[in-house]
This record gives structure tokens, C-alpha cells and sequence, in this order.
């Protein structure tokens, strides 16, 4: 997903990068560049909220039950192959856009 709008933190590495933000799992700096984007980019606020919510409701269903840890990496696997996946549909639009 990109709003075509030129972001100094590109709008994939910010969506790529969500749900580590949503975890605290990001240094300052990291957390500084996508509060900067998301401020600035209104398609990536509305995504970040989308997971936001989904990420509450999860914790409310869920309990206090921890994640397995092979289940987490399986899952940040996919996440990772599906930001590749838009990379790649990207840079081919942005090479052809016809």
C-alpha cells in the first residue's frame, strides 16, 4: 500500500513495521520515524488503527495465554513474505504503469 505521496519513511517499511510498534518492540528512533509517518500519511493512520483494534480484540479473547514462540516467528515469516510480495508489485507498477 502507498498514498503516492513521498514520505521520508516509505509507507510499505512503516506498514512492514506496524504490529512491532503496536508491541513496543521498536527502539526510539524507530518509533520516532513511523509516529512521524503515520502524523503526516492518513492511508497508513487508518491501516495502523485497523491493526490496532484487531490487536486489542485479540488480547481480549485471547487472556493473558503468551504466544507460543514458533507460532510468533511462523507468523512474522508471512509477514515479512508478504511485504516482499508488495515490494515487488510496487516496483513492477512503478516500472510499468500502464
Amino acid at each position: 500500500m502507498s498514498c503516492g505521496d513521498h514520505h521520508e519513511t516509505p509507507c510499505s517499511e512503516v506498514l512492514a513495521r506496524v504490529y512491532t510498534y503496536l508491541d513496543g518492540e521498536l527502539d526510539q528512533g524507530g518509533c520516532g520515524e513511523v509516529r512521524e509517518h503515520l502524523d503526516e500519511c492518513g492511508p497508513c493512520l487508518r491501516e495502523y488503527g485497523l491493526e490496532e483494534v484487531v490487536k486489542k480484540l485479540v488480547g481480549k479473547s485471547c487472556g493473558c495465554e503468551p504466544v507460543p514462540g514458533d507460532l510468533r516467528a511462523k507468523v512474522l515469516v508471512r509477514i515479512e513474505e508478504l511485504c516482499g510480495e508488495i515490494k515487488t508489485k510496487e516496483a513492477a507498477e512503478a516500472a510499468d504503469p500502464a
